[in-house]
């Protein structure tokens, strides 16, 4: 394949369902599935409209895109390969969203710097990289704010005390969550 070669995904909800955007051929680029996008957003469907986000380690951005499809006030997109956040902003152009920010930059940096207010986190990491931890540690969320965390089956990560976990589903290769903060 070559490296100009793109794929495409499907948002699922909202007022740009069935939408196609590109996103490139990036090693370890891995678009959460659309069965698993329909189950974390039916956890999500009284909780995403009107809401803040964050969606770090982006990738493709088909978290954060289904999210401002079913509108969500707010989306930042962390991102640090640089065509990846390309084409993340290319793909707000495309659908004229201007309710979203996109930093193409290193995930664990940008929360460590920006302690912000989020009532929503995607955190789905690259596989095998030991980001997953490093992030849970570094986020300082409001009591209230949500958590969807996608990870390696053999993974165990350690969640902060004060996160009680609402729903999780596990496949033969990776484990999906989703966690509250309590007060």
């Amino acid at each position: 394949m070559s490296k100009h070669a793109s794929h495409q995904l499907r948002i699922i909800g909202g007022q740009w369902r069935s939408r196609r955007l590109r996103f490139p051929a990036v090693d370890g680029l891995r678009p959460t599935l659309d069965r698993v996008r329909e189950t974390v957003f039916n956890w999500l469907q009284f909780d995403v409209e009107g809401a803040r986000i964050l969606d770090a380690f982006a990738g493709s951005g088909a978290l954060g895109f289904e999210a401002l499809s079913r509108g969500a006030k707010e989306v930042i997109f962390l991102e640090k390969n640089a065509s990846a956040a390309l084409q993340i902003k290319d793909n707000l152009k495309l659908l004229e969203a201007h309710n979203a920010q996109v930093w193409a930059g290193d995930a664990l940096l940008w929360m460590e710097q920006n302690p912000e207010p989020f009532d929503l986190v995607f955190l789905d990491p690259p596989f095998h990289k030991d980001l997953l931890q490093p992030a849970i540690d570094k986020l300082e969320l409001l009591p209230g704010a949500l958590i969807y965390i996608e990870h390696e089956a053999t993974l165990k990560p350690q969640f902060p005390a004060n996160w009680a976990e609402k729903k999780n589903k596990t496949t033969k290769e990776f484990t999906f969550r989703l966690f509250q903060v309590l007060a």
